[in-house]
């Protein structure tokens, strides 16, 4: 078994939609990114990347290349499950935390999970997601941006 972790943020931006782990969520803001900003999705994708040994997700995915420009980073998180597959391992589970002050998220979760569930070919009950606050310090505390941070644990597929 291995485990690796992911951490990402970024800043708020207009005319944007915001899209947290796979979910479009009402906001007036979305996130400012190359992709299509999902910073939870980014944080999990690097996690995965991290516990295989396969670098990070701009190795794969940089954002020099016009190819990403507005990706689904839904998209992207399932290449990085093939190429786990690819190389012998499967995911047992996620644990991820969304730092925000705003918007209100708990009863987004759900959703969220189940778009990582899919994507990540596990049973809902292995994917943890919490959102928190950082008590209005810091950037994601003055309502700049979001952060992400994540840990996924793999397994052999191959293992006795």
């Amino acid at each position: 078994m291995r485990v690796g972790q992911g951490v990402d943020a970024h800043r708020f931006a207009a005319d944007r939609r915001l899209v947290l782990g796979g979910v479009t969520i009402p906001y007036e803001l979305g996130l400012a990114a190359h992709s299509d900003g999902d910073c939870v999705m980014h944080a999990v994708t690097d996690a995965l990347l991290g516990a295989i040994g396969a670098g990070d997700i701009g190795q794969h995915f940089p954002d020099t290349d016009p190819a990403y420009a507005g990706v689904d980073s839904r998209r992207l998180l399932r290449a990085a499950v093939a190429l786990a597959r690819e190389r012998g391992w499967a995911t047992v589970n996620m644990d991820a935390t969304i730092i925000a002050q705003r918007p209100r998220l708990a009863d987004h979760l759900p959703a969220m999970r189940d778009c990582f569930a899919a994507d990540l070919g596990i049973e809902a009950e292995a994917v943890n997601l919490k959102a928190t606050t950082t008590e209005q310090m810091g950037f994601t505390g003055r309502g700049e941006g979001i952060a992400a941070m994540a840990v996924v644990l793999v397994a052999r597929t191959d293992a006795p």
